[in-house]
C-alpha cells in the first residue's frame, strides 16, 4: 500500500490511503492560535489517528484533570463527532493521557508530544494541562462524516505563556447580557488561553449585582427610562432596559469559569461612575439628589461624596459582599472619569480636605489627593481582607496608594508611571485593545485585527528591573452601543485572536502574516461554535491608520 502527502492551504494535510476503500485520514497543525513558543514536528513521523476506540486518561482522584479530560471529550466530539470515553487504567496505545509535571517551566506551562500510538499532555499546574488541551482542540481538523478521520501530526510542543495575566473586559452596566450568554463569552476566553475576566458591574446607566444589604441598588439602580442611540442628533429609543444578577447567578459564573481555569475580577466602579447608586440612594452625592439614571453615556459630574462617613461605609459594605461572592485575589475598584466639579463645591469634601491637612501641590490638586485618600481607605479595607486592588490608571492622579495594580487604558504613559514607580501593571490602551470604541473600530477587513497585533506591551522607555512590573494585557469591550450578542461577537472576533498571541507569545515568535494563514483555522472553529465574526475580514489590504487623541471610555 502506498501513501502521499499533500500539503493545504491553512496548513492542514490529507494522508491519502491508495489502493483500498480506507477513508481519508485528515491531519491537523499544530501551529496554532496563539503561536506556541517552540514546536518541532518531524515529517517523517506518523500521525496520530483517532477512531471509536481511541480514549482519554489521567489520575482518577485529580477532580481537575478529570474535568479537563471530559472537555477532551466534548472537544474532539464537537469536531469529529468521535465519541471518547474518560478511563481510569491508562492503556498502551490509542490513548490522550493528561497529567500534571514538576518538570515544566510554570504552572500554566505544558508539553504536548504526539506520536503515531499516543498523545501525551503534561502540565505544570491542572491549569497547564487545560491550555495544552486548548491546542490540542485547535489543532484538530475538522472532520465529520465517513469518508474521513482525524489525525493530530506528530511533534512536540514545548510552551508557556509571556504574561501571568491575560485578561478580557466586558461592561454589562450599559447594557445587560444574561448568564447564559456570558458563559459562551467564559467559552470563548478560554480558547484564547485568556485566564482573567474583568466583569464590569456596575456604571451610571446601570447597577447590575445584588447588594443584600442595599436592595435599592438593583430594584431602582438596574433600570433605567431610555437609551441614547443616535449621538449626534441626541435620539433615545425611549425603552425602558434592565436587569441584573443575583449572587447566586454571580456565583454560578465564578464555578463556570473556574473549571476554565479563569479568574472572575468584578468591578465596583467608584468615586465616579455611580449614578445609578446616586439614584438609589441619593444621600451619598454631593447634593442630596434628586438623581435619575441617565441614558447619555460619557461622564457625569455627580460623583460618590468623598467627605460624607455614609459613602465611604457604604463602599465597604458593598465590597465586603462583593468580596463574599468573588474569590479573585484582585477586586477593581475604578476610579476612572470622576469629575471634581461637586468636591470642591461641596462643604463635606471641603471639610474632610482640611480635617487632612492636604495642601495643593505641583503635581496634584487637593481635590486629587481626596480621591487618593478615599481609594487608600477602600485599598486599606480590600488588603484586610487578603485581597489586592487594581484601578483604572486615573488613580495615578493624586500619587498611588500603596499596593494598587495600575490598569493604562488612556495609552502606556500610566503604565510606564506606574511601573517606575515599582506598581504592577496590566497593559490595556484604548488606541489598540478597546475592541468596542468607535473611534478605532470603524475599520474594513484585516487592518482592526493588525491594529491590536502590532501591540507591544512592555515598553522600551521602561528599564529592564522596570519592565518586569508588566505583567498582563487586557482587552476590553464597552457595550454602551453594543446591545446584542452578534455587535459583540463582530467587535470581539478575530481581534481577541490578536490579543491573545500578544498575552501568550514571545514577542520574538510573533509574526503578522504567519498570523494571517494560520488565522482560517480559528474562523472555522468560531463557526463551528457558532460564534460570528465580519466576513470582511478576509480583506486584507493593509492601511496605516491616525491615533485619535481625544481619549474616553465609550
Amino acid at each position: 500500500m502506498k501513501t502521499r502527502l499533500r500539503q493545504f492551504a491553512g496548513a492542514a494535510f490529507l494522508l491519502v490511503l491508495t489502493g483500498c476503500s480506507s477513508p481519508t485520514v485528515e491531519v491537523g497543525n499544530l501551529k496554532v492560535i496563539p503561536l506556541p513558543q517552540e514546536v518541532f514536528q518531524p515529517m517523517t513521523e506518523k500521525p496520530f489517528v483517532m477512531n471509536a476506540r481511541t480514549v482519554v486518561y489521567c489520575q482518577p482522584d485529580n477532580e481537575a484533570l478529570v474535568r479537563t479530560a471530559h472537555f477532551v471529550v466534548s472537544y474532539v466530539k464537537e469536531l469529529t463527532g468521535i465519541e471518547m470515553e474518560v478511563v481510569d487504567k491508562r492503556p498502551s496505545s490509542n490513548v490522550i493521557v493528561l497529567s500534571v509535571s514538576n518538570n515544566a517551566k510554570g504552572k500554566d506551562a505544558y508539553r504536548m508530544d504526539v506520536a503515531e500510538n499516543r498523545v501525551l499532555i503534561e502540565g505544570g499546574s491542572e491549569a497547564g494541562v487545560f491550555y495544552g488541551v486548548q491546542t490540542l482542540y485547535k489543532a484538530l481538523p475538522i472532520v465529520k462524516g465517513t469518508e474521513k478521520v482525524a489525525a493530530l501530526p506528530a511533534g512536540l510542543i514545548d510552551d508557556a505563556p509571556r504574561f501571568p495575566y491575560r485578561g478580557f473586559m466586558i461592561d454589562v452596566g450599559r447594557h445587560y447580557f444574561p448568564v447564559s450568554y456570558l458563559k459562551e463569552m467564559i467559552d470563548l476566553m478560554a480558547m484564547h488561553n485568556i485566564n482573567y475576566f474583568h466583569w464590569h458591574l456596575t456604571e451610571d446607566q446601570g447597577w447590575r449585582i445584588e447588594i443584600k444589604k442595599y436592595p435599592k441598588l438593583t430594584e431602582i439602580g438596574s433600570v433605567r427610562d431610555s437609551t441614547l442611540i443616535d449621538p449626534v442628533t441626541r435620539e433615545y429609543d425611549g425603552v425602558p432596559h434592565s436587569g441584573f444578577y443575583t449572587q447566586d447567578e454571580a456565583r454560578e459564573i465564578v464555578r463556570y469559569a473556574a473549571e476554565r481555569f479563569i479568574t472572575v475580577i468584578p468591578e465596583i466602579d467608584m468615586p465616579g461612575h455611580m449614578m445609578a447608586a446616586l439614584a438609589s440612594y441619593p444621600e451619598l452625592g454631593c447634593t442630596g439628589g434628586p438623581y435619575t439614571i441617565p441614558g447619555r453615556f460619557g461622564v457625569h459630574k455627580e460623583v460618590l461624596c468623598a467627605g460624607n462617613p455614609k459613602t465611604l461605609q457604604f463602599a465597604k459594605d458593598v465590597l465586603e459582599e462583593i468580596m463574599d461572592i468573588f474569590p479573585s485575589p484582585y477586586i477593581h475598584i475604578g476610579g476612572d472619569e470622576c469629575p471634581k466639579k461637586r468636591w470642591r463645591e461641596c462643604p463635606k469634601c471641603q471639610a474632610k480636605i482640611r480635617e487632612l491637612g492636604i495642601k495643593e501641590t505641583p503635581e496634584h490638586t487637593k481635590e486629587n489627593q481626596l480621591q487618593t485618600y478615599f481609594m487608600g481607605e477602600i485599598e486599606k479595607f480590600v488588603n484586610e481582607h487578603g485581597r489586592q486592588i487594581l484601578g483604572w490608571d486615573e488613580i495615578l492622579e493624586g500619587g498611588l496608594t500603596p499596593n494598587a495594580t495600575v490598569v493604562s487604558w488612556r495609552g502606556t504613559e500610566g503604565g510606564i508611571a506606574a511601573a517606575r514607580q515599582h506598581h504592577p501593571v496590566i497593559m490595556a490602551p484604548i488606541q489598540y485593545l478597546y475592541f468596542s470604541n468607535p473611534r478605532w473600530n470603524k475599520i474594513p477587513g484585516v487592518n482592526s485585527v493588525k491594529r491590536v497585533y502590532c501591540f507591544e506591551p512592555v515598553p522600551k522607555e521602561l528599564t529592564p528591573d522596570e519592565q518586569q512590573f508588566v505583567i498582563g494585557v487586557q482587552g476590553c469591550l464597552w457595550t454602551e452601543w453594543t446591545k446584542d450578542s452578534l455587535k459583540m461577537e463582530w467587535q470581539l472576533l478575530p481581534r481577541m485572536a490578536a490579543l491573545s498571541e500578544i498575552q501568550w507569545t514571545e514577542p520574538d515568535k510573533k509574526d503578522f502574516e504567519s498570523f494571517k494563514k494560520r488565522l482560517p483555522a480559528m474562523l472555522e472553529k468560531y463557526t463551528v461554535r457558532g460564534y460570528h465574526y465580519r466576513e470582511d475580514i478576509h480583506d486584507t489590504t493593509i492601511v496605516e491608520l491616525p491615533v485619535d487623541s481625544v481619549l474616553y471610555h465609550d
